[in-house]
């Protein structure tokens, strides 16, 4: 039968897979089995099986959850929030912005952008050296790119089109965030938004959007775009066409572009140790403090914290993972 393999190939493909999944889940199991391990157990190892190599203990558990119940809540809360708001925020600006670039051609002049750069970086020249309030000046910004691009905006003929934007776009990921870390520490520290959680917010969102756009973009070009066109025939305005066709035909990219936004919000250190001290901590925050304590790696307490960590992300993908599959098939076929 065709598609069907011999025994013996079959017997060597499955013990091989076998093997990976062993391999693949280990370290799961290890974190799992020692977050109800004792110090003793742990510097006396290694120890694989319960019952038969230690005795399981909850005290680690006990510890994160009745000696340090705040902290950890507030932190797990804290991670909840800012990852789902955030992701879900990047998840609509930047399907939309996917959609307008794979349907509509945009044709700016660079020395329009230019000039727009020019205005900005004055504007925050004049706040930071000046004083003045930011609002004003943006203002003022706005307005002199206002008038400079009515005056010699048309002796500008070079442009760029939607792949130099999205290009520029995802070129954004190429800068290590350590480099933007201080001007955004900056900025939110003027807004007195520091340890907020619209801060990590909105900064999860910029730093992510270039992915969504990114990766949504192959999705909207893989969908018909007669599909578009009859509706609009229709009286189907164009954000009605993307909110009743385009969105459920992308429903696979979706999917797995939320998956991945949101685990990158989930694990994201750098930032959120610059933007937050206390009140708007996260999870990784928390892992970080236990590493640098003063009795060394708790690596018990840590491995529950990060069994914890896990769980919404297992549960997020378990949900996703026929709109995953679908995703995966769909932006790798073309033509």
């Amino acid at each position: 039968m065709i598609g069907k393999m011999a025994p013996g190939t079959a017997f060597v493909v499955y013990t091989l897979l076998l093997l990976w999944t062993l391999i693949v889940l280990f370290p799961l199991y290890w974190v799992l089995i020692t977050s109800f391990k004792t110090a003793q157990d742990v510097n006396n190892g290694p120890f694989f099986i319960p019952w038969v190599d230690f005795a399981p203990s909850l005290h680690a558990w006990k510890e994160l959850f009745v000696f340090d119940y705040e902290d950890t809540l507030r932190s797990y809360t804290n991670s909840i929030i800012i990852a789902l708001l955030s992701t879900i925020g990047c998840i609509c600006v930047g399907s939309m912005a996917a959609y307008a670039l794979a349907r509509i051609s945009y044709r700016p002049k660079f020395g329009n952008i230019f000039l727009f750069v020019l205005a900005m970086i004055g504007g925050c020249v004049v706040v930071w050296k000046f004083g003045v309030d930011w609002k004003i000046s943006i203002a003022v910004a706005l307005a002199c790119w206002f008038f400079l691009l009515k005056s010699i905006g048309r002796f500008f003929t070079k442009s760029v089109g939607n792949g130099d934007i999205l290009f520029w776009m995802i070129s954004q990921r190429i800068l290590p965030p350590i480099v933007t870390v201080v001007p955004i520490y900056m900025m939110f520290q003027n807004l007195r938004l520091l340890d907020t959680h619209l801060a990590l917010i909105l900064t999860y969102m910029v730093v992510n959007l270039p992915i969504v756009i990114w990766l949504m973009y192959d999705f909207m070009n893989s969908i018909p775009i007669e599909l578009e066109e009859s509706a609009q025939l229709d009286g189907a305005s164009r954000f009605r066409t993307f909110w009743e066709i385009v969105l459920p035909l992308a429903r696979p990219g979706l999917a797995a572009t939320t998956l991945l936004v949101l685990i990158l919000a989930w694990n994201e250190y750098i930032l959120a140790v610059f933007l937050s001290t206390s009140k708007a901590q996260t999870i990784p925050i928390l892992v970080a403090a236990m590493n640098a304590g003063e009795r060394g790696i708790l690596w018990w307490s840590m491995c529950v914290v990060i069994i914890i960590m896990i769980i919404p992300v297992v549960f997020m993908a378990i949900f996703l993972q026929r709109f995953i599959s679908k995703g995966v098939l769909l932006g790798a076929v073309k033509g």
